[in-house]
């Protein structure tokens, strides 16, 4: 389910200029703090994002995703002292995890790897004891198989309780700090519930539990489901744009939720996806049913760029996305190409703040 437009497509065709200084190191002081470029008229509109329920019509559905940030980055070092860097990708079993590692050109299959706890250094001595396999409270992660930019690493301990105990929140690649206490909340959205994503999906991240609540006021509907982001979202183009081939993620959409977005679109009511995830997903289910989303798990690997025919939603509200990026692509493709660069180029001439911990956009179908 790879192709997702008709015309050819260049990265030149999703490129804008970003001064460094715009691009938000941490989140706004309140989740509804933040600015709202409104993109659904004729040219832009700063607003801010405590305007979005005034936005809202009787009757309209927000699909939101509830997928919860797991503390996915791991910080260790190999027995010849050298740092890796692992981020979590997917628990496969208990035991066994599918991540990325950084630097991964001496990696060799098992290798072990020492993580610590964070406040616990880059790693202790090496060895087999301990009750986690490893010493003075660390975990001894070992590397497995290779799959394509991934690795498979082993642990004695659960996958879950290495993470848990010795993760940290994996900010984004662009963010230039580490992980402080505040971001184990605030990269995480008020509607999270289920483990399994390696990045936020920042959308939600502009909801506080008074907005929802203003939303509902309003008369609109939320309906939940699940996309685990996965690491491939900051994955960038290389080569071919055409033949570019997009990471697979998990998605579950509930019997519920299918239930509610079906009956907005028969009775002629607005759909607004909060997030590229949730438009993936979908989409996704869109296509495999006749244009309907149902109820259903699975993966998705759909790559939506311009020329893509939407059967779902009417609104995005969705973060400001990378140049160059299958995101941003995304963007151009639901709310045409020129109206969202316009926007973007009218949001750096104001100063928004972009990517996760910045402004939102709001733009209705092209």
């Amino acid at each position: 389910m790879t192709g997702g437009g008709g015309a050819k497509s260049a990265r030149s065709d999703f490129h804008y200029d970003l001064p460094r200084r715009l691009i938000a190191e941490r989140p706004p002081a309140r989740r509804d703090g933040g600015r709202l470029l409104d993109l659904t008229g004729d040219s832009p509109v700063a607003r801010r994002m405590t305007d979005f329920p005034s936005l809202l019509r009787p009757g309209d559905v927000l699909a939101v995703n509830n997928s919860r940030v797991i503390p996915a980055r791991l910080r260790g070092r190999k027995a010849t002292g050298g740092q890796v860097e692992i981020l979590a990708e997917r628990i496969l079993d208990e035991n066994l995890l599918l991540a990325q590692a950084r630097p991964s050109r001496n990696l060799r299959a098992g290798t072990a790897v020492m993580i610590s706890p964070p406040g616990r250094g880059e790693g202790g001595e090496d060895g087999e004891g301990g009750e986690n396999g490893g010493g003075r409270g660390e975990f001894v992660l070992r590397a497995g198989r290779r799959r394509g930019a991934l690795w498979e690493f082993s642990s004695a301990a659960p996958m879950a309780e290495v993470l848990r105990r010795a993760g940290e929140t994996p900010l984004p690649p662009y963010i230039r700090r580490r992980a402080e206490a505040l971001d184990a909340s605030r990269y995480q959205t008020i509607f999270a519930r289920h483990d399994g994503s390696s990045a936020a999906p920042t959308a939600g991240l502009h909801f506080s539990a008074a907005l929802r609540r203003a939303a509902e006021a309003r008369g609109a509907e939320i309906a939940e489901l699940t996309l685990h982001v996965g690491l491939g979202t900051f994955a960038p183009v290389r080569g071919d744009w055409d033949a570019h081939r997009m990471h697979s993620e998990r998605y579950a959409i509930p019997a519920a939720a299918a239930r509610t977005v079906r009956r907005a679109k028969r009775a002629g009511r607005r759909l607004m996806a909060v997030g590229t995830t949730t438009l993936r997903a979908l989409e996704t289910s869109a296509l495999r049913h006749g244009g309907e989303v149902r109820a259903e798990r699975g993966e998705t690997d759909l790559f939506i760029r311009p020329g893509f025919a939407f059967r779902t939603a009417d609104l995005l509200l969705t973060n400001f996305h990378l140049p160059d990026s299958t995101l941003l692509a995304l963007a151009c493709a639901f709310g045409g190409r020129e109206r969202v660069l316009a926007g973007y180029r009218f949001a750096v001439e104001n100063e928004f703040r972009f990517f996760s911990y910045g402004d939102a956009t709001l733009l209705s179908r092209g």
